[in-house]
C-alpha cells in the first residue's frame, strides 16, 4: 500500500513539473509563427509599392494628345517603331507628316536631323502646312535658304520634357527662340500652335506634333 501511494505521488509531481514546460513550448511556437508571418506580409507590401510607382512613372512619360490616336498601333509608324529610328526616318513613316518630310528632303536636312543628338522637333502636320496659301507654300519650297530657316526654327538642341514646356523659352537651331506654355496634356508653342500629339520618342529626338507651322521672325 505504501509503495502504491508513493508511485501516485511521484507521478503527480512529474506531471506538474512537465506541464509548464509544455505550455511554454506551445506558446513560444505560436509566437514564432506570428513573428515569421509578420515580416513576410510586410515584405510583400513593400515589394508591390515600387512596382506601382514605376508603372505610374511610365504612364507620365507616354505620348499624349488627341492626334496620338491616329498613330498606327504597330509597325514602323507606331510609337514603338518610331522609337527605333532617327527622327527624319521616323517622321517618314507617319502619313500625317508627309509634307514635312518632303520639305526636309527638299532642304537637304535629312542627314542633319538623323545625325543630331538629343534634340526636340516641333513637327507640323500636313494640315498645318495646308493653312499656308498654296502659292506662298510653293514659293517657300522653291527657296532652299528660306525653307531651311523655317525648318531649323522647329528644332531645339535638347530633349524637352512636358514639364519644361509649361513655361519655357528655347533657342532653336535657326538661332531664334520659341516659347511654350501649358500644362497636363494641353500646350501651345509661340501662343498659336497647339501640340496635338506630344512627347513622342525617336532614337535621337523627342517630337511634339503641332497643328500650325512656326515662323521665325
Amino acid at each position: 500500500m505504501n509503495n502504491l501511494r508513493f508511485r501516485r505521488t511521484a507521478l503527480a509531481l512529474a506531471t506538474a513539473a512537465v506541464l509548464p514546460f509544455a505550455l511554454t513550448a506551445c506558446s513560444d511556437s505560436d509566437s514564432a509563427k506570428d513573428t515569421a508571418a509578420g515580416p513576410s506580409a510586410d515584405a510583400s507590401t513593400a515589394a508591390s509599392s515600387p512596382a506601382s510607382d514605376a508603372s505610374g512613372a511610365m504612364t507620365m512619360d507616354s505620348p499624349f494628345g488627341p492626334a496620338c490616336s491616329g498613330v498606327p498601333k504597330e509597325g514602323a509608324g507606331s510609337f514603338d517603331g518610331m522609337a527605333k529610328d532617327p527622327v527624319a526616318t521616323a517622321a517618314s513613316n507617319n502619313p500625317a507628316l508627309s509634307t514635312l518630310v518632303a520639305a526636309v528632303k527638299q532642304a537637304g536636312l535629312v542627314d542633319t536631323l538623323n545625325n543630331a543628338k538629343d534634340i526636340t522637333v516641333f513637327a507640323p502636320t500636313n494640315d498645318a502646312f495646308a493653312k499656308i496659301p498654296k502659292a506662298d507654300l510653293d514659293k517657300v519650297l522653291a527657296d532652299k535658304a528660306t525653307l531651311t530657316k523655317i525648318l531649323t526654327y522647329h528644332v531645339v538642341g535638347e530633349k524637352l520634357t512636358p514639364k519644361q514646356l509649361e513655361n519655357g523659352s528655347f533657342a532653336t537651331l535657326e538661332t531664334g527662340k520659341v516659347t511654350t506654355a501649358g500644362s497636363g496634356e494641353s500646350y501651345k508653342v509661340n501662343g498659336t500652335s497647339n501640340v496635338v500629339c506630344g512627347n513622342v520618342p525617336t532614337a535621337n529626338a523627342t517630337v511634339y506634333i503641332v497643328d500650325t507651322v512656326l515662323m521665325p521672325k
